[in-house]
């Protein structure tokens, strides 16, 4: 795939994902707030949905990404379909464990993985959907799919239940029927795109491909995926179990506007995935380390101008809504969350370079050992202080940085590459510089007035002198190009 291709898909990833948070981000403080007991409970139930789908999947994705590139183009689809049969296979295998398990569980909230379990089956496919639509270069579509139709399906959910024309259990049943729509969209689109002969026959794909490579590599594709849900999506499960329904839907508010952040990064990793994997398999580590520090410098300029925004100017925004009284006790967590999803974008892709290399064991490690920590921290701040859902978000910070100063060390032992150089830490110097001195401004009493000189003046500026270093080649690739469409 050529860099301007590479561009183009960044682009329109974005212009999608940041639709589909502005659906998401509207819905978020003007509907979700009027019944955050639902809300908690949606979450608990994705959370459980997200614990499970990395079983249906079993790495399935992982290895898609990591083998098609050596293959031949015949066995290409092979590849394809058997991950597809994978799927199955263990859908049905883990449903059957559910419902023996349902005879013997003394677990209140048991059920609730009855719920989660046609989730994970749609989540599996959409996770295997997307990595193979990069393969085909078609992502824009499956992308509006996927973060389209889930960010309208919920409001609408919501609304019909605040106004008493669904009770929770059939809200819930709408929710899991909004995602099997989104899987029958996307399955007609691949196969639009990406024609199949279905027949099984697996001979010719493992005649390339090791059969107990492929398992070994999709096994630890799983416990790192597994492992990755545990350390950053454990709090959704853990806070109803100690705390309320209620509470985590105030920290989902928080986790919603904060994660937000992450789109750009979200673009970048998948997009660049196939190419990194290509980069390890041919040893062009010097190619690979330029482009490390490129997606880095420019994941931190844009998270910079994101998160800096939302701490100067989040608590003028809830101001000027009618629910500011149910969204104001998400703030702090808005903050530290920001700061954990910053934080990993401004580090670049270090955990896709070590998951495709021949490392890739350390990568579960170091996953696995983040879970242990990251529920050790959770307990902790549960059980031992009164911190509640704030407490939560420091445990989630907290593991964020011990991750990726782990990955940062040990992508450089290994490979000799950073993500940063010169250009970086201007960046850096700009972004400090420019947000204390907005920082340090003091306070309007009008809330729409403080929202534009702090927040929107510190982008402008931001923007503008980083524009003027020509520290960031896509911003002034993107700005000059504009600017001959105006011209």
């Amino acid at each position: 795939m050529t860099d301007t291709k590479i561009h183009k898909q960044v682009f329109w990833f974005n212009v999608i994902s940041y639709l589909g948070v502005v659906i998401g981000v509207v819905s978020t403080v003007f509907i979700y707030p009027y019944n955050k007991e639902f809300l908690g409970i949606v979450r608990y139930t994705d959370s459980l949905a997200q614990l499970l789908f990395p079983i249906l999947l079993f790495g399935g994705g992982q290895a898609l990404v990591h083998f098609y590139p050596t293959l031949k183009n015949q066995n290409k689809p092979a590849l394809f379909k058997y991950s597809i049969l994978s799927i199955l296979v263990l859908s049905f295998g883990v449903f059957g464990v559910l419902l023996i398990g349902n005879f013997f569980s003394e677990w209140n909230h048991y059920y609730y993985l009855f719920y989660a379990f046609p989730i994970a089956f749609v989540l599996a496919f959409v996770e295997l959907f997307k990595r193979q639509s990069i393969h085909i270069n078609k992502i824009e579509v499956p992308t509006f799919y996927e973060k389209i139709i889930p960010k309208l399906a919920l409001p609408a959910i919501f609304m019909l239940l605040i106004y008493g024309y669904l009770n929770i259990h059939n809200a819930l049943l709408a929710f899991i029927v909004s995602y099997f729509i989104l899987f029958l969209l996307l399955l007609f689109y691949i196969l639009k795109h990406f024609k199949l002969k279905w027949d099984f026959n697996m001979k010719s794909l493992f005649s390339e491909v090791n059969r107990k490579e492929y398992y070994k590599y999709s096994f630890f594709g799983f416990l790192g995926s597994f492992g990755s849900i545990i350390a950053f999506r454990i709090d959704a499960f853990m806070i109803p179990e100690f705390l309320t329904f209620e509470a985590n839907g105030t920290f989902a508010i928080g986790m919603a506007l904060a994660t937000s952040l992450a789109i750009p990064a979200t673009g970048v990793f998948a997009i660049y995935a196939p190419k990194i994997s290509a980069y390890l398999k041919n040893d062009e580590i010097d190619e690979l380390g330029l482009k490390y520090k490129e997606t880095a410098k420019l994941l931190f300029f844009i998270g910079a101008i994101l998160y800096t925004a939302v701490v100067l100017g989040i608590d003028s925004l809830f101001q000027m809504l009618p629910a500011y009284d149910k969204l104001v006790d998400s703030i702090p967590i808005i903050f530290l969350l920001g700061a954990n999803v910053f934080l990993n974008m401004s580090t670049g892709f270090n955990n896709e370079i070590i998951s495709y290399s021949k490392y890739f064991r350390f990568n579960i490690i170091f996953v696995l050992l983040l879970a242990v920590l990251n529920i050790f921290l959770n307990i902790f701040f549960l059980t031992q202080t009164d911190l509640g859902i704030i407490g939560v978000a420091y445990a989630s910070l907290i593991a964020m940085v011990t991750f990726n100063c782990i990955k940062l060390i040990f992508v450089y032992r290994k490979f000799r590459i950073l993500p940063f150089d010169k250009n970086y830490l201007k960046v850096v110097a700009v972004v400090s510089m420019v947000f204390f001195t907005f920082y340090m401004l003091p306070i309007h009493s009008n809330p729409l007035l403080n929202l534009i000189l702090k927040s929107g003046f510190n982008t402008l500026i931001i923007v503008f002198v980083t524009y003027k270093l020509k520290a960031i080649y896509s911003l002034n690739y993107w700005i000059a190009k504009l600017y001959k469409q105006w011209r």
